[in-house]
């Protein structure tokens, strides 16, 4: 059984806890060096992942 659909990503987790730490997709994209659409997107993602849509 692939590990992949039992996990999150470790990038969408990390960008949903710079993103909570900093209350801001922006800031968060400017510390992981991304733009703000992609932290979004990976938020996005994690929340697909734990059906919170």
């Amino acid at each position: 059984m692939s590990t992949t659909n039992r996990m999150p990503s470790l990038r969408s987790l990390r960008a949903f806890q710079v993103a909570a730490r900093h209350l801001s997709f922006k800031l968060a994209a400017e510390e992981l060096c991304l733009s703000a659409s992609a932290v979004s997107h990976q938020v996005r993602n994690l929340e697909s992942f734990l059906d919170l849509e």
